[in-house]
């Protein structure tokens, strides 16, 4: 994201076929005492036998209200792992506290809003790995992030963001010090994205912490004075200098189901 936009198993189809429609042959002199011939002509099988053994191998199925109207950014293919770098921010109830006074007032803008379940800076695009790459990708990722420091770094100025597709609109919290720190660490992250041909980061990116979401562009509605008004409640927030300062401790890989840690030094 930047800162304006930003930023099941096949089946054996011969085999399954063969086992759902074997029949023994009429006249075969195979039929037991007290049972009946079977006829020489076969009943079609039912749709939902069928249905039950698929000859080729189907796509999951991609239903977007099934994950809040969200869209894929890239089509899902088995052995392939979406995978995201970045730095969790773990909550405390005071942060929840100042969500629970910006959100509402954002909803009156755009109701569609919806909270984040989690909090994070992200310090790649979401990528594709095999499978067979994500402990060597981790390994090196942890091999550059080993030499780096803890730092401290303020996110305090509300922005509105956009995925590159417009299919989303994000509310965050803008770096505003410690800037440097993340671009540093982008430049490693970059580096291992390069030494596996995946994307690098955006240009020039803005780092934030996002709150809130909604499926579409927003930006018209929430731009302006929705804005103005919710920098003002972070301004006069109690200890929101305090709050909204955090100490980075350690860069995080998601991939797939898999989560991986990197404790910097």
């Amino acid at each position: 994201m930047s800162a304006a936009p930003l930023v099941g198993y096949s089946s054996s189809g011969s085999e399954d076929e063969s086992e759902a429609g074997v029949q023994t042959r009429p006249g075969s002199g195979d039929c037991r005492r007290g049972q009946s011939p079977l006829p020489s002509q076969r009943f079609p099988v039912p749709d939902s036998v069928l249905n039950m053994f698929p000859g080729t191998e189907e796509e999951p199925e991609d239903d977007s209200t099934k994950h809040g109207g969200r869209v894929r950014t890239f089509p899902h293919e088995r052995g392939n792992w979406a995978t995201h770098v970045y730095i969790p921010y773990e909550a405390k109830e005071e942060f929840l506290d100042l969500l629970d006074v910006l959100l509402p007032h954002a909803q009156t803008y755009v109701p569609r809003l919806v909270r984040m379940e989690a909090f994070h800076l992200s310090l790649s695009q979401s990528v594709v790995l095999r499978h067979h790459w994500i402990l060597p990708f981790v390994q090196a990722l942890k091999e550059r992030m080993a030499s780096f420091q803890r730092f401290f770094f303020t996110a305090n100025r509300v922005k509105i963001y956009t995925n590159q597709e417009k299919t989303r609109t994000f509310v965050g919290l803008e770096v505003t010090s410690g800037h440097a720190q993340f671009l540093d660490l982008v430049s490693e992250v970059d580096r291992v994205m390069e030494e596996f041909s995946l994307t690098t980061f955006y240009q020039d990116p803005s780092f934030h912490i996002s709150l809130a979401w909604c499926v579409g562009d927003a930006r018209l509605q929430l731009e302006g004075q929705c804005l103005r008004q919710l920098q003002e409640m972070v301004d006069e927030f109690e200890d929101a200098e305090m709050l909204l300062r955090v100490h980075t401790e350690h860069v995080r890989c998601k991939s797939g189901n898999k989560f991986f840690s990197m404790p910097l030094k």
